[in-house]
């Protein structure tokens, strides 16, 4: 093997090993962007050590793998708060359903009833 064909193949490698990296952090919980600079300028280190296309391309993915978890950070983030939303509107549904039991109810057991509710439901 030449010594360019033994570059080219430390180049694949490499870049290879880079793009593994996005696949680890979809595994584990959402990336801070803290985490997500460190793996970057990591990814971008180890470049240096090549040169031409070769350095060219493996900046590219880095790139790219940087794109990739600041976008999976993004959604998670997103989909956090889409929970939180619908927990939210569901325990707000399931106080409505409950206070209108109460009003079935009449006198004092209407207001324990009612009572019962808010705190159940910390309103």
């Amino acid at each position: 093997m030449t010594n360019r064909n033994s570059t080219l193949l430390a180049a694949i490698m490499l870049c290879l090993s880079i793009g593994a990296l996005p696949a680890h952090a979809q595994s584990s919980s959402v990336m801070t962007p803290d985490q997500i600079d460190a793996r970057y300028d990591a990814a971008k280190k180890q470049c240096d050590a090549l040169s031409g296309d070769q350095k060219d391309v493996c900046l590219k993915q880095a790139e790219a793998d940087n794109d990739t978890a600041q976008a999976q950070a993004e959604a998670g983030k997103e989909k956090a708060e889409a929970d939180h939303d619908a927990a939210q509107a569901r325990r707000d549904a399931d106080y409505d359903v409950a206070m209108k039991k109460c009003d079935a109810l009449s006198g004092d057991a209407q207001d324990k009833c009612e009572a019962e509710a808010k705190t159940h439901f910390g309103k």
